[in-house]
């Protein structure tokens, strides 16, 4: 008997009548050994050894599940073995020999595959290591150590036989501390007070009052919207606007404010639907999957819903993992312990996901409490009839086209009326909630396979919700609710567990990255084989665990960080040290770091006096040149500038538009939204100096200060130019500096004090913080 299968004729052969040794293994022998044996693996697959076919090639998948599919020429691109198929009988013999259990002959003393080496190196990563028990090492010079973190440090500079810098000058404290936390100069009132007695327990109450802030809350929340790929508008052709995206933007200031506990954070974030204390402010928060790029038209609508769920599954990772399982999507993971199988069980968690669209327009959701959520749903039920009713009445008039509302006649006009009226006493009664962007999960997730080579098309086994198999001995329990599958909220549980060893180590790195400019890990959100090892490993665990400890709290690892003597060193160079250390792995200074774009921008503001320090709300649209906009396809309505005194918001606030960025702002090295940015680049580039000392912007704030220092030095030259110095540089003009101004406004006395505050804009010392 035969049958068509695929393309190929394959005659049915009876069970249990093939054996390995005599039917199968001389046509593996001839067709496969060559590329796929003992001598050659191509593609990483081998299959003379069961142990070696059920490992797989680079698609992670066994190759058990694959070799019929391929040789009997029903997968579409793959047929093996190339160029030319096996004759039918052989495919008959492989086929019932996998359907007998595709057991090798002598398999006890077949040699097993050799373990992928990087699987092996993945079992002792440091990274994937429990957090180590560490103690500060004792020092030979302890009076130095404010708090452990200086330990850490001065241990490994005393090994070489070096000591730390100095403490940075105060004045060099004072911005630095001012910058860090809050992203503004010091105004001359909190220069003097700090100034008038600047010891070391000055700067730590110092520290406790900047972090209450709400300008240190706009700082950090930029930093953390940088990790998650924040921007408005969705990217591609149309560039659509994300609707009420901001209140994300909102969400993580209010966060940082409030000091939300990380663990909190991050589980709000990835299930903030799921809680049961379900809030609008938690709704909100899952806005974090939706923030990505979105194509509104795609090609591919299968894989386009695939790519949308990778941009959601490598930023997660990414952010709370430091982890690049994205590249195993359509095979295992080349230079990390990552599978295939890894990613697509990662895949599972968040199937259930969905976007709230009509066609190719966004929608928003209601945010509130379930019992809110639940009012508003049954007064919508209860007024369906009465809006279905409105359309039948109007339905026919419709159809008539434009102008149609003037042929409805009267008695049908106050029909409408009345059924309107209802509509309103609901509302009245039951008040619409606020409106929110994120994703929502409506049914259960559909069954999750391996996608062979990342295509949605070829299916190949099923796998179910899992976290990364190389970072747990026992996967955690996934446990649906009520109104979800409950796989995010499981994941978000153990991504803050005791049995997770990376969360806590990627944010705690993180922080120090933002205070030194690079961490202790220096690729941030690669903590895996391929990223750098901790310059202090032991010190990178005891900030964990202390994090952990304390209740996950940011603002208690800031005051750590920042009330030891290592953030509190001069950054002078020292010759010997830079040229045996020229990347400063050692903290033998504190590090130089340029001010990102924002904070430039937001000083240039508040130092002109113009700053609007507004919070919350939707986003701005400062004046940018026009000829940014030469290239839209509709330059009118695509950018629409705020008026002067909401333009002056700070730049937390400006609208991040994925096709539109700001001159400046792209200039000045933002990052980029279509992925999660791990670190802003600092480049150096002829541009960057046009835009500060050409820019529109940096002339209008130039022309604002200058008529500041008018009104608020009247009384002579050089008490104006002391006031500039002061305002933008915390510090009082050298004698060298003041001769050399008040000769150039004897020069220009009408301009001379503006071109002065455009230079003082584009000095090194205002953009590089001391």
């Amino acid at each position: 008997m035969r049958m068509l299968l695929g393309l190929v004729l394959v005659p049915a052969v009876a069970a249990g009548a093939v054996d390995f040794h005599t039917h199968v293994r001389p046509i593996l022998e001839r067709s496969c050994y060559p590329c796929h044996g003992p001598k050659a693996q191509m593609h990483g697959l081998r299959l003379d050894s069961r142990a070696a076919a059920e490992k797989g090639g680079e698609s992670g998948v066994s190759a058990l599940h694959l070799i019929y599919r391929y040789i009997s020429g029903q997968d579409k691109d793959i047929k093996m073995p190339p160029g030319k198929l096996l004759p039918a009988d052989d495919i008959a013999a492989i086929k019932q020999w996998l359907d007998d259990g595709a057991h090798y002959s002598g398999e006890a003393v077949a040699s097993a595959a050799p373990e992928d080496e990087k699987f092996v190196r993945g079992r002792k990563h440091w990274a994937f290591q429990p957090r180590a028990v560490a103690i500060p090492p004792h020092v030979k010079r302890p009076a130095w150590a404010r708090n452990p973190i200086d330990a850490f440090v001065l241990a490994k500079l005393e090994a070489k036989g070096w000591t730390p810098s100095p403490q940075a000058e105060p004045r060099d404290l004072l911005r630095r501390v001012y910058f860090d936390l809050t992203g503004l100069p010091p105004t001359i009132a909190e220069q003097n007070a700090f100034l008038s007695a600047p010891t070391p327990a000055a700067l730590d109450k110092l520290i406790g009052e900047l972090m209450e802030r709400p300008a240190y809350a706009e700082r950090w929340a930029r930093h953390w919207l940088d990790v998650v790929r924040y921007a408005e508008s969705n990217g591609y052709e149309r560039d659509g606007v994300k609707p009420n995206a901001w209140k994300y933007r909102d969400y993580v200031i209010h966060a940082f404010a409030e000091d939300k506990p990380f663990n909190r954070f991050l589980t709000e974030q990835i299930a903030g639907d799921e809680l049961d204390d379900v809030s609008a402010d938690t709704l909100i928060a899952t806005g974090f999957h939706r923030l990505g790029p979105w194509d509104d038209e795609p090609a591919d609508p299968a894989t386009d819903r695939f790519d949308q769920l990778d941009d959601v599954i490598s930023t997660t990772s990414q952010a709370f993992l430091g982890l690049t399982i994205g590249c195993a999507r359509c095979h295992n993971h080349k230079f990390e312990p990552l599978t295939a199988a890894d990613y697509y069980s990662m895949v599972a968690i968040f199937r259930g996901l969905e976007r709230p669209r009509s066609g190719r327009t966004e929608l928003d959701l209601p945010v509130g409490t379930r019992a809110e959520l639940d009012r508003e749903t049954a007064r919508d039920a209860e007024m369906a009839p009465f809006r279905k009713q409105i359309g039948k009445l109007e339905a026919p008039y419709r159809a008539k086209g434009k102008g149609w509302q003037e042929q409805v006649p009267a008695e049908v006009k106050e029909q409408i009326a009345e059924l309107r009226a209802k509509i309103e006493a609901y509302r009245r009664a039951t008040p619409d909630l606020p409106r929110g962007y994120f994703l929502h999960e409506r049914k259960a997730p559909e069954l999750s396979h391996i996608l062979l080579r990342g295509k949605p098309g070829a299916l190949g086994p099923e796998v179910q919700p899992a976290v990364p198999a190389i970072l747990v001995k026992q996967q955690p329990p996934f446990t649906a609710s009520s109104r979800t599958s409950g796989r995010r909220l499981s994941f978000a549980r153990w991504l803050a567990s005791p049995e997770n060893p990376l969360t806590a180590r990627v944010i705690v790195n993180r922080v120090w990255m933002w205070h030194f400019g690079e961490g202790l890990v220096r690729t941030p959100s690669d903590f895996g084989l391929m990223g750098q090892k901790p310059t202090h490993p032991e010190l990178l665990d005891w900030l964990a665990t202390r994090f952990v400890e304390e209740g996950w709290s940011l603002k208690k690892l800031h005051r750590l960080i920042l009330t030891s003597n290592t953030w509190r060193m001069s950054k002078a160079l020292r010759p010997d040290y830079q040229a045996a250390d020229p990347e400063n792995r050692l903290l033998w200074r504190m590090p130089y770091k340029r001010l990102e774009v924002e904070a430039i921008r937001d000083s240039v503001l508040a130092v002109s006096g113009k700053l609007n320090a507004k919070m919350h709300g939707p986003s701005v649209f400062p004046p940018i040149p026009p000829q940014a906009l030469e290239g839209s396809s509709d330059p009118d309505k695509i950018w629409k500038p705020s008026s002067a005194e909401d333009a002056a918001r700070r730049s937390i606030y400006v609208f991040p538009k994925r096709s539109l960025i700001v001159p400046m702002f792209d200039a000045l090295d933002l990052c980029d939204t279509a992925r999660s940015a791990a670190q802003r680049m600092t480049t150096t580039v002829p541009t960057q100096a046009l835009t500060l000392f050409n820019g529109d912007f940096v002339n209008e704030q130039a022309r604002y200060l200058a008529g500041r220092l008018h009104r608020e030095a009247p009384d002579s030259e050089e008490a104006r130019i002391t006031l500039a110095y002061r305002l933008v540089l915390a510090r009082k003009p050298t004698s060298e500096e003041m001769g050399a101004m008040r000769s150039f406004l004897a020069k220009d006395p009408s301009r001379g004090l503006e071109q002065i505050a455009r230079v003082m804009f584009n000095l090194n010392e205002f953009v590089y913080v001391d």
